[in-house]
């Protein structure tokens, strides 16, 4: 081979690690980009000299992989925390708290016992009671602010992740295309694909499978497949069949059919952190402040009536307090509905959470039902359970619930029921005329038996059989405090993961612009000395023809 062909073949080659070298250079700053290098061989032995045999993106799949992973966790840990910091300002707040509220209504029973016929002092319970229903009320439509600002968040986030598969499943056609036709990889639009698969991962946990080297197919943890090939599969978020007020994440299957997956399927990223938020802290953070509420309207209730008023009439309802919810999932076959009230005589055993009713054998007598909470997927008891057939009162955790018509139930059939969830959203005050408070047992202007009895009810063990008002508060603001700061603890290491991981991947992948301003040096004197080879061959052509002649 003459030494023009081979000098020639180093300029192309200098000229090839140049213009990589400056692509390097310009896209520093662009979000995905994986460095490329020139890789040059020696030529073939008819024809010597250099050829490039690849331009090479500098990508490591396995840590590609493993940065993905820690994204996906960060990003549900940092959803989670921005939810529960809202929380526990609101709880922790000394001012806005429940605590000194009820701390002021039992101090105001105490200065009516101290003046039970003081048209002041039972003006100040009234007013007092005012305060604290207000405040339960204000708890409770800023919670479920935040159930309904979380259920737009996982419309947002589903619209994004539908985006987002489908674009992967176009740059997979697109790449397949390039492929095809070049041979070659089309560098930019790897960068790009897998650029995309980063940005999904920061919004929910997905698995990656590479199918044949280069087609990617991405899929829920649970198997159901986002993108396969150039087909990308829909998520939709659409009202759960057991509560409509609750957003869910549904899959659309390849054969067009909608299938509403658990709540926990949905993990990683800041889709998983949101609804992880919601099942373990705003439902739990609802559950127990409905169950504060009504533990107190329905043991104030109780003891009010035992008392007369100033008119020497029975007392009567001081609280208001809505009754339990249920909800009749949509995918039932049969015709009963189940309507519920709180059982005034047991209402220690109300707990702080929801619970699924299910018929399992709807022929047995009387039906077979499985009771499970909600919170932990505990299932009932038989011995905490009394269901009497004939007048299809079902009785359970401080709750008479009632079946329209047994006969009409199926098996698979399924109720929600939500005893205190939005208990302190309808906990308000019944009274307003000071001759209405019950303070007396007798009928004398000086009897306050019954308000020392109403003011003694702060000391007992009312919330769930085991706990005071103010002792149910403060663990309610402990507990969430508690997983706030578990949260914050774990953001921070797993956001120290994701940075090793990054660098990690930078050192591989990133652009270093000192390394790649040594490479347009060397480079260029690479590109000159080859020059200087097709120079002196110049020469030498000359100097043999100048010899002929």
């Amino acid at each position: 081979m003459s030494m023009f062909s081979i000098g020639l073949s180093g300029l192309n080659a200098a000229q090839n690690a140049l213009s990589t070298t400056s692509s390097n250079i310009s896209n520093v700053y662009t979000p995905g980009y994986n460095r490329q290098i020139a890789v040059v061989g020696q030529g073939s032995a008819e024809t010597s000299g250099v050829q490039v045999d690849d331009i090479q993106r500098q990508f490591n799949r396995y840590v590609a992989d493993q940065l993905n992973a820690a994204t996906s966790s960060t990003s549900a840990l940092e959803a989670y925390q921005i939810q529960i910091n809202q929380i526990d300002s609101l709880l922790a707040d000394q001012d806005a708290g429940l605590a000194p509220l009820m701390q002021n209504f039992f101090s105001s029973l105490e200065d009516l016992a101290g003046s039970p016929s003081d048209p002041a002092a039972r003006q100040g319970v009234i007013g007092a009671s005012d305060t604290l229903s207000a405040q339960f009320r204000a708890f409770d439509g800023y919670l479920q602010d935040m159930q309904e600002g979380i259920n737009g968040q996982i419309h947002d986030e589903v619209t994004q992740i539908n985006n987002t598969a489908e674009q992967l499943a176009s740059l997979n056609r697109e790449i397949s295309l390039a492929r095809a036709k070049s041979g070659e990889a089309p560098n930019a639009l790897l960068d790009q694909r897998d650029q995309l698969v980063s940005e999904l991962s920061q919004r929910l946990d997905v698995e990656l499978t590479v199918q044949d080297g280069k087609s990617y197919q991405l899929s829920l943890p649970g198997g159901q497949p986002l993108v396969s090939g150039t087909q990308s599969y829909r998520l939709e978020a659409v009202s759960s069949p057991s509560d409509p007020q609750r957003m869910v994440v549904g899959y659309s299957d390849p054969g067009g059919g909608l299938r509403v997956l658990n709540e926990d399927a949905i993990a990683g990223g800041s889709l998983g952190g949101l609804m992880q938020f919601r099942s373990e802290t705003l439902d739990r953070t609802q559950n127990q402040i409905g169950q504060l509420a009504v533990s107190l309207a329905v043991s104030f209730n109780e003891q009010h009536a035992q008392g007369t008023n100033l008119d020497g009439e029975p007392g009567g309802t001081f609280f208001e307090i809505g009754n339990p919810q249920v909800l009749t999932n949509d995918g039932n076959q049969g015709g009963a509905t189940l309507s519920a009230a709180f059982d005034t005589d047991n209402i220690a055993d109300l707990k702080a959470t929801d619970y699924t009713i299910k018929v399992t054998d709807a022929d047995s007598t009387p039906p077979t039902l499985e009771i499970s909470r909600m919170d932990s997927g505990a299932v009932l008891d038989a011995s905490d359970v009394s269901f009497d057939e004939a007048s299809g009162e079902l009785s359970f955790g401080g709750m008479t619930l009632t079946f329209s018509d047994t006969a009409a139930l199926e098996n698979g059939d399924r109720f929600e029921v939500q005893p205190v969830r939005r208990g302190a959203g309808s906990f308000d005050s019944a009274i307003s005329d000071t001759d209405e408070i019950a303070a007396g047992l007798g009928n004398g202007s000086g009897d306050n038996e019954n308000a020392l009895a109403m003011q003694k009810l702060q000391d007992q063990l009312l919330v769930g059989g085991n706990a005071t008002f103010n002792q149910s508060y403060a663990s309610l603001v402990s507990d969430v405090g508690n997983r706030t700061n578990i949260v914050k603890v774990n953001l921070a290491a797993q956001q120290g993961l994701s940075d090793q991981l990054s660098a990690v991947q930078q050192s591989e992948s990133g652009v270093n612009l000192d390394e790649e301003a040594a490479n347009l040096i060397r480079y260029q004197q690479y590109y000159q000395a080859n020059a200087k080879v097709i120079d002196t061959a110049t020469s030498v052509v000359d100097t043999i023809l100048g010899l002929r002649a």
